[in-house]
């Protein structure tokens, strides 16, 4: 299979597969073997990984996965302990956890552990002992943890037991890990559906944006028809449409203009707020835009992103929302920006979370980001629902996934 098959699926829309276990357990020797390719360094030194390394594969037959290889969870010293947080940091975005042991070494306080914060996020579990092949007379009635835990004995070296391992990674992998579809529920075979894509110089060159190609992946997928065209061409097309199309989608950038050009009876939301609900929960997020009304001159916003793109211009995160939020409130915020995999470890001291539209995360993560939103009391929105909010149009943007409609 070629590379740019394999990279045909974003890393946010596959299987997240976390391999933890102690130092030299042989966690890069186990996804090797599982790939059958040779894409983590093995080495007989303990401690070779140090932070997490994710690998996007096609591993059949469980089809586009992310294996995470991480550090030991034994780490020892200052960096060890620091190590180890970047791997506990893993299980909130993974989908499944595979815990690797060695036959000599059994389960202990360490694997207790991982097995305690994963059931904790409700992540499932796959026990592997690994080097059987060294140890003729193993028995895996030494390694039971519980029923939902099952324990699968491997050889990474010789190839044994992998086979068993996908299956049992297919058979306790959650059913729901990822949302069916982006539009599938709201759109039949036959309907037309308008994408207004702003092309101006955050867009990439040559491409669009991720959201927008998923988005109109999906629509084919749904043997539906997808019009696309840029803001400043969609009154004159609107125009010569013979068929009203069953919904239009647009970038929040552009969501004031289509909304004073499009008929009332035309439903209408953003491609974020369509991934709002695509990859975490929309209910919780539109919640949350109600908070914009106890914002006052001085509270704290942190504005966050999953991806780390370079930002130019009219930059959505940092120049357009802090600008309406200013303008809404009448005063100046304390804004605060991150960008990746993590979130700040205390949430507390905001007033507010601003997520982008998390289309380079899996829904896992951004469920996480939700969990860890609520537990510490700050209302999170994202940026098509607070866009939408701020120009009074946010019960037209949700409308077309009210039920019945």
């Amino acid at each position: 299979m070629s590379r740019k098959v394999l990279d045909d699926t974003p890393r946010g829309e596959r299987l997240h597969v976390a391999i933890l276990g102690r130092r030299n357990v042989g966690k890069s020797s186990l996804i090797n073997a599982l790939t059958n390719q040779t894409i983590a360094i093995v080495s007989s030194v303990p401690g070779t990984t140090t932070d997490p390394v994710y690998k996007s594969m096609e591993i059949l037959p469980i089809g586009p996965v992310v294996l995470i290889d991480t550090a030991g969870i034994d780490d020892t010293g200052d960096l060890g302990r620091l190590r180890i947080g970047k791997t506990l940091d893993v299980l909130d975005k993974a989908d499944l956890l595979v815990l690797v042991m060695e036959p000599d070494g059994g389960q202990g306080i360490y694997e207790e552990e991982m097995i305690f914060q994963a059931k904790g996020k409700g992540l499932p579990i796959v026990g592997v002992v690994n080097k059987i092949d060294l140890f003729p007379d193993f028995s895996r009635e030494g390694f039971y943890f519980s029923p939902d835990i099952p324990v699968i004995p491997v050889s990474s070296l010789m190839g044994q037991g992998i086979e068993e391992l996908k299956e049992a990674i297919i058979k306790y992998a959650p059913k729901e890990w990822s949302s069916a579809s982006i539009l599938g529920d709201l759109i039949q075979a036959g309907d037309t559906v308008v994408l207004v894509t702003p092309i101006d110089q955050s867009a990439p060159k040559g491409r669009l944006i991720l959201p927008q190609v998923q988005t109109i992946r999906d629509i084919l997928n749904n043997n539906a028809y997808a019009l696309v065209v840029q803001d400043r061409d969609l009154s004159s097309i609107w125009q010569n449409l013979v068929v009203k199309p069953k919904i239009v989608i647009t970038d929040a950038s552009a969501f004031a203009e289509v909304d004073r050009t499009l008929p009332s009876d035309v439903y209408h939301t953003a491609f974020s707020i369509l991934f709002a609900r695509y990859k975490g929960d929309l209910d919780a997020l539109v919640s949350g835009a109600s908070a914009i009304e106890q914002l006052k001159p001085g509270d704290r916003v942190l504005i966050a992103e999953a991806c780390t793109h370079h930002r130019v211009g009219d930059d959505i995160g940092t120049v357009l929302i802090p600008r309406m939020l200013r303008k809404r409130i009448g005063g100046e915020l304390d804004f605060h920006w991150v960008s990746g995999s993590t979130l700040p470890e205390e949430l507390s001291g905001f007033n507010m979370i601003v997520h982008c539209g998390a289309c380079m995360i899996n829904r896992k993560q951004m469920l996480s980001r939700l969990a860890l939103a609520e537990a510490a009391g700050v209302p999170m929105v994202n940026y098509g629902v607070l866009v939408a909010y701020l120009q009074g149009i946010l019960q037209r943007a949700v409308a077309p996934f009210a039920k019945g409609s």
